[in-house]
C-alpha cells in the first residue's frame, strides 16, 4: 500500500511544481516591462518633411506648424490665436502688417523684406510670410520681432515647443535610466528614453505614476517612484520685445458730448440755436465728414467759423466721420482692405479736421460685417497712428456689446483711442419685429456693465437718446417712428395717455387704442428715464455721457446731466 501511496505523491508534487513555475511564467509576463516603442510619426501625427507638431505650452495643439527651408512657420490664424491678434492680412493688397502706436510696418507676401510708415526698412533673410494654397504662412521668427515668446524646434520626428506663459512649474529629476510611456502602466508602448538627472515637468501625479513634460517636449508617463525632488520652478521670462506705450489725449474732468446732426453746410448755422438750453456741454460733434468712395474719399461740411463759434463757448469740437450718410453705393468693406485707400481716407480726415481747428475726431463706422471686423480694426489702429501724430482725440462709436458685434473689438478700442462711446439706444428700432423701449435701463447698464470688461473706465463714454419711439400695431402689423423727446410729450399730451412707470424699463410706459383698433405705445424718454441711467453711469464711474442728438431734448434733462458731469 506504501509503495503505491509515494509515487501517487511525487506526481502531486510535480503537477503543483509545473503549475507554480507556469504561474511564475505568467506573472512575470504580466509584470514584465514592455520594451515595444511607439511609432513617433504616430504620435506627433507627421505626414511630411514639412509637417511639425506643436506643444503649445503643456500642451499638443491639432494645429500644425511648418518646417520649410530651414524656418519655421504657422499660418496666420494660429499667430492671431495663440501668439499676437495685432497682425493684419490683407487679403486685398497681399500684404501683412503690423501696427504699432507710432507706425505701420508692411512686408508683401513672399518677400524677405519690410518698409515702414517711418521710412525705415530692412531684410530679415528669410521669407517672412508665403502663401501655403489658401492659407498665409508666417515666420515664427518675424513673429517674434514684435512679441514676447520662446520657441525650440526638434526633429526625428519634426515638433516645436512654443511657449508665451513663464508661471511656476513642477519639476521633478529623474532618479536613474527610465523610459517615457505613451499612458500609465508598463505594457505601455515607449516614446523615449530618459536619463539620470533629467529634469521633467510634471504635470499630472496619479498613485503610480507620473504625466510629465521630458526636456525635448515629449508628453507622457514615468513611475513616480523614478522621480525625485519634485519641486517648484519659475521659469525665466522672455522679454525681448518692449511694446510701445500707446500714450492717450484723455481729459482730467467728465465729458460731456453733444451730437450735432448736420445735413448739409445750412446746419452749421444752428449750432447756437442747439445748445442754447444745453448745461455743462464741454464738447459738440458735429456730422461733417462721410466716406464717399471706395478710395478713401470723403464728402465734408466742416466749418473755421463753425469751430471758433465753438470754442469760444467753452465747448472742444470732435468731428463726426461716418460711413452710412453717403448712401449705399460705397463699399465700407472695399476701402478698409486696401492699404492705398486706408492711408489715402486718413490723410483726408485729418487734413480737413486740422484746417478747421477742430480738436479731435469721432469715428463712427457702423454696419461693418464680420468678415470686414479685421479691416475695421486695422483702420482704427492707423487712425490712432495720425489722430496722435496731429494731437486730436480719438472717440470711437459703438453698438452696446454682444455677440454679434464682437469683431468690433472693443479691446483693442480700448488701447488704441482716447475714448470708447457706447451709443446705449435703439435696442428696439425701426425694423424691430416687437415693440419696446429704444433704452431700457437693464439694456444700458449691461451695455456699460459689458464695455467695462474691456475697456478701462476712465476711457468709457455712454450714449443716451433724447428720441423715443411711438409704437403701432394694427391688424398684425407692426410700425414705428422715431420722435424727439419734446414730440413724445406732446403726443402723451394730445391723446391724454395714461403714463405708468415700469420698474423693469426704467421708463414711464403708456398706450392708447385707436378709434380703428390700432395700439399706440410708448416708452417715454425723459428727466426720470435719463437720470435713472446716469445713476448707473455714476456707480461705474465711466468717463462721461453723450447725447443723441442736440435740439431734440426738453431742457430739464441738462440739470440731472450737469449733475453727473460737473458733480
Amino acid at each position: 500500500m506504501k509503495k503505491k501511496v509515494i509515487p501517487a505523491l511525487i506526481i502531486i508534487a510535480l503537477i503543483f511544481v509545473m503549475g507554480g513555475i507556469y504561474a511564475l511564467q505568467l506573472l512575470q509576463k504580466h509584470y514584465a516591462y514592455s520594451t515595444e516603442r511607439a511609432d513617433l510619426n504616430d504620435y506627433f501625427s507627421i505626414t511630411s518633411d514639412t509637417d511639425v507638431a506643436i506643444i503649445y505650452g503643456d500642451e499638443m495643439l491639432a494645429e500644425r506648424a511648418f518646417l520649410l527651408d530651414g524656418t519655421y512657420y504657422l499660418d496666420f490664424d494660429s499667430v492671431q490665436d495663440y501668439l499676437n491678434d495685432r497682425f493684419y492680412y490683407g487679403v486685398q493688397d497681399g500684404k501683412l502688417i503690423y501696427t504699432t502706436a507710432s507706425r505701420i510696418i508692411t512686408t508683401e507676401i513672399g518677400s524677405t523684406s519690410w518698409y515702414d510708415s517711418e521710412g525705415e526698412n530692412g531684410d530679415e533673410g528669410y521669407v517672412i510670410a508665403k502663401m501655403n494654397g489658401d492659407t498665409l504662412l508666417v515666420a515664427l521668427d518675424y513673429v517674434k520681432k514684435f512679441t514676447n515668446f520662446s520657441y525650440a524646434g526638434y526633429t526625428e520626428p519634426n515638433h516645436i515647443q512654443i511657449t508665451t506663459s513663464w508661471d511656476d512649474q513642477q519639476v521633478a529629476t529623474v532618479k536613474k535610466d527610465t523610459q517615457l510611456r505613451i499612458r500609465g502602466g508598463v505594457k505601455s508602448e515607449i516614446l523615449e528614453d530618459l536619463h539620470k538627472d533629467d529634469t521633467v515637468v510634471v504635470l499630472e501625479e496619479m498613485e503610480n505614476w507620473v504625466k510629465v513634460k521630458s526636456p525635448d517636449s515629449y508628453i507622457g508617463y514615468v513611475e513616480k517612484k523614478k522621480l525625485s525632488d519634485i519641486t517648484t520652478k519659475s521659469p525665466i521670462p522672455v522679454t525681448d520685445y518692449v511694446e510701445e506705450e500707446y500714450t492717450s489725449l484723455t481729459r482730467d474732468h467728465k465729458i460731456n458730448l453733444g451730437f450735432h446732426n448736420i445735413g448739409g453746410p445750412a446746419g452749421n448755422d444752428t449750432l447756437s440755436s442747439v445748445v442754447s438750453s444745453a448745461k455743462g456741454l464741454n464738447v459738440i460733434s458735429p456730422t461733417w465728414i462721410k466716406l464717399s468712395s471706395e478710395d478713401g474719399s470723403i464728402k465734408s461740411f466742416a466749418s473755421s467759423s463753425y469751430v471758433n463759434t465753438a470754442h469760444s463757448m467753452g465747448m472742444e469740437v470732435w468731428v463726426l466721420v461716418d460711413n452710412f450718410t453717403s448712401g449705399n453705393d460705397v463699399s465700407t468693406g472695399q476701402m478698409m482692405g486696401s492699404a492705398t485707400a486706408r492711408a489715402n481716407f486718413i490723410s483726408n480726415v485729418i487734413n480737413e479736421v486740422t484746417a478747421c481747428g477742430a480738436d479731435g475726431v469721432n469715428f463712427d463706422f457702423e454696419l461693418i460685417a464680420t468678415e470686414d471686423g479685421q479691416s475695421y480694426v486695422e483702420l482704427v489702429r492707423e487712425l490712432s497712428i495720425a489722430c496722435r501724430k496731429a494731437g486730436l482725440v480719438l472717440s470711437i462709436d459703438n453698438y452696446v456689446p454682444m455677440n454679434f458685434n464682437d469683431h468690433y473689438d472693443l479691446e483693442e478700442q480700448g488701447t488704441v483711442a482716447d475714448y470708447v462711446v457706447i451709443m446705449g439706444y435703439d435696442e428696439h428700432y425701426a425694423g424691430s419685429s416687437e415693440a419696446g423701449s429704444v433704452a431700457s435701463l437693464s439694456y444700458v447698464e449691461n451695455g456699460i456693465i459689458n464695455t467695462l470688461k474691456e475697456v478701462d473706465a476712465s476711457k468709457v463714454i455712454n450714449a443716451v437718446p433724447f428720441y423715443t419711439r411711438i409704437w403701432h400695431t394694427s391688424n398684425g402689423s407692426l410700425s414705428s417712428e422715431a420722435v424727439s423727446m419734446k414730440t413724445a410729450q406732446e403726443y402723451i399730451a394730445n391723446h391724454q395717455i395714461s403714463m405708468e412707470w415700469d420698474a423693469e424699463a426704467g421708463q414711464n410706459y403708456g398706450e392708447y387704442t385707436s378709434s380703428d383698433g390700432t395700439l399706440n405705445q410708448i416708452w417715454n424718454e425723459d428727466v426720470t428715464s435719463i437720470g435713472q441711467k446716469i445713476d448707473s453711469m455714476k456707480a461705474h464711474n465711466i468717463a462721461g455721457i453723450a447725447e443723441w442728438s442736440l435740439g431734440m431734448e426738453t431742457s430739464d434733462v441738462w440739470d440731472v446731466i450737469a449733475g453727473f458731469t460737473e458733480g
